[in-house]
């Protein structure tokens, strides 16, 4: 069994936005040379989260709306008279900072339209993702 790991930096701009990684991480897949297993992608923050979706730019959008609308900045959270960023922490551990991809023929399994996003919360900043890719 082969195990790969590999880190990227992303820079962000907003305070909330997605950015697509989906290049990047089919970059490691290549130099993994994992033919079948598994890749996971973690990011090290517990601001930011992981998804998979549609690389469009009103849905984009509409996400940033939705987390904007369920976890409001300023909204009485406990954790902000520690460090004025509790929405983003609540948008983290309900959305999560890590997926699991299966990994077949040296490819992420993903449907047509899936991207993989970084999806800051409390930006901009700097960010660091693993990469982890485990088989034959």
């Amino acid at each position: 069994m082969k195990v790969f790991f590999q880190e990227i930096q992303v820079s962000t701009r907003n305070r909330t936005e997605l950015v697509d990684i989906t290049g990047s991480i089919e970059g490691i897949m290549l130099k993994s040379e994992v033919k079948n297993g598994l890749c996971i992608i973690h990011s090290v923050h517990s601001t930011t989260a992981i998804i998979l979706n549609e690389h469009e730019a009103g849905l984009a959008k509409d996400i940033v709306k939705k987390i904007e609308q369920d976890f409001p900045k300023g909204a009485g959270w406990l954790h902000d008279r520690v460090d004025d960023n509790a929405d983003a922490h609540l948008a983290s551990s309900f959305i999560g900072p890590t997926r699991v991809f299966p990994v077949q023929n040296g490819r992420l399994v993903r449907g047509t339209w899936q991207n993989i996003f970084l999806l800051e919360l409390d930006g901009p900043r700097t960010r660091r993702i693993t990469v982890e890719v485990m088989g034959e």
